[in-house]
């Protein structure tokens, strides 16, 4: 079954998830990214570790990592698009 996690980052504060779902709402919560321009990114295992936070919990240090170097690449896309 399809899951999705959505991350807020305002840079003050450790990421924090702010959606999470499975199925009909995993695909919502795709479909609202890909309509806002929201980078999508595919990794069964961190949204296995993200699924099991609560909504408005801050990531935990030993995610730092993972979700720091999608948020870089994140960056990087956008910086490369005209």
């Amino acid at each position: 079954m399809q899951k999705a996690v959505a991350l807020k980052y305002d840079f003050s504060a450790a990421p924090k998830v702010i959606a999470k779902g499975s199925g009909l709402l995993a695909e919502k919560i795709m479909s609202v990214a890909k309509e806002n321009d929201v980078l999508l990114h595919q990794s069964p295992e961190l949204v296995e570790m993200l699924s099991t936070l609560e909504l408005g919990e801050e990531i935990p240090e030993s995610l730092y990592l993972a979700v720091a170097e999608v948020i870089a690449f994140a960056h990087k896309i956008k910086d490369h698009q005209w």
